[in-house]
């Protein structure tokens, strides 16, 4: 497999991450210094030793034209039905009550209303709830501010339940629900908004698609401290 080139967005954002963390742990002018030489030290040694990184790889599902995507869906491990707003809100309120779930809705960068069940009833959100194959709830995916005109739409997604955390659960939705937002809504731009902006969560939505875009700068305010927000975007063509 060909080598890929990481980024520049790429390298700028993690860059930016740890220069952030490191200006909260202490770090001077002279700790950087030192900080550069030994991670030169550690890439001069992998190389000499011919170890390489390993490539990105992409394990999105194959998908076939015949497959259908209306909803319920059905992929191999899990459900995505559609979301009822006096079934599912006390759910999704739920699952946003842990340090984890609450920033499905708090990282938003703009101002609409955050309240559950307005944005399950806005004709410009779609939410699908994530199910186990027994219709057990674990978490909810969502387009948010879908643009008819330009065909865009915010992508989001939650594992609510802890115990079903790290287990795939989610990165296998978010395949799905974008194959979905692609071929039901007619979508030719998927993009994601998050505070996250560790080296983890960058690796992941790269896996499926997604590009950096940049780094928004002081964009949400979370309990009362600004955030940078990660912006990056998958498009139909790619």
């Amino acid at each position: 497999m060909e080598k890929s080139k990481i980024p520049d967005t790429t390298i700028e954002t993690l860059t930016r991450n740890f220069f952030k963390e490191s200006q909260e742990y202490g770090f001077k002018y002279e700790d950087y210094l030192k900080y550069v030489n030994v991670l030169l030290d550690y890439a001069i040694n992998t190389k000499n030793n011919h170890i390489d990184a390993k490539p990105l790889k992409n394990d999105s599902p194959k998908f076939s034209d015949k497959e259908n995507f209306d909803l319920p869906i059905e992929a191999k491990r899990i459900l995505i039905r559609e979301a009822n707003i006096d079934t599912d809100n006390r759910f999704i309120d739920k699952w946003q009550n842990d340090k984890f779930g609450r920033y499905f809705l708090l990282s938003m960068t703009n101002s609409q209303d955050s309240i559950v069940e307005n944005l399950i009833n806005s004709k410009h959100n779609k939410f699908g709830i994530i199910t186990l194959k027994d219709k057990t709830p674990i978490g909810v995916v969502a387009f948010l501010n879908i643009d008819k005109v330009h065909r865009k739409a915010e992508l989001r997604k939650l594992i609510g339940n802890p115990e079903h955390r790290a287990h795939g659960y989610g990165k296998e939705a978010t395949q799905y629900w974008i194959k979905y937002g692609f071929q039901k809504l007619n979508l030719k731009k998927i993009y994601l908004n998050t505070i996250d902006t560790n080296i983890h969560n960058i690796k992941i939505n790269e896996e499926m698609g997604f590009k950096v875009e940049g780094i928004l700068r002081n964009e949400a305010i979370v309990d009362g401290v600004p955030h940078d927000v990660l912006r990056m975007g998958l498009l139909l063509d790619d």
